[in-house]
Formats: C-alpha cells, structure tokens, sequence
C-alpha cells in the first residue's frame, strides 16, 4: 500500500474528531465549541478510564450482591438471563 492510500485527509480527521466529540459527555457540556484534538485525545482517554472503573465497580457490586443470593431464587436467574444478553 503507498503512503498515499495509507494517509488520511485533513478533512477526515475534523469529521472524526467532531465524531469523538460528540460522544464525549464534557465536550457535549461545552457546546458547540470545538476543543483542540489533544485536548479532546485526553479527555477522552479520561472517559475510557472512568468507564473502565465503572464497570469494575458494578461488577464487584454484582459479584457481592450474587453471593447473597440463593443461586435457585427468581432474583438470581433474571440477574443471570441479563448477563447472558
């Protein structure tokens, strides 16, 4: 592949980044302003991260709230029919 096929256009990379700005919850705060790419990179490495710390927190909440639970009760098999979809 050439290095002409492999580069992206200045203009693909302002689609992606408004793109990424959109899905970020604090560039959505700011509005319609348009941050620099690093600083969107950053925030959204931080976003990555919050989520990541997230998910393990519910899923050790989960584990600790399963362990409660008779594994044969109603409660135990809706947790389980929602974590297999």
């Amino acid at each position: 592949m050439s290095s002409r096929r492999s580069r992206i256009s200045e203009e693909e990379i302002n689609d992606l980044i408004s793109k990424l700005q959109s899905l970020l919850p604090e560039a959505r705060r700011r509005g319609a302003g348009r941050a620099s790419a690093a600083k969107l990179l950053k925030e959204t490495c931080n976003y990555i991260r919050s989520l990541n710390r997230e998910v393990d927190d519910l899923s050790d909440r989960l584990s600790a709230l399963m362990a409660t639970m008779d594994n044969n009760s109603a409660d135990a098999e809706i947790i389980r029919s929602l974590l297999r979809s």
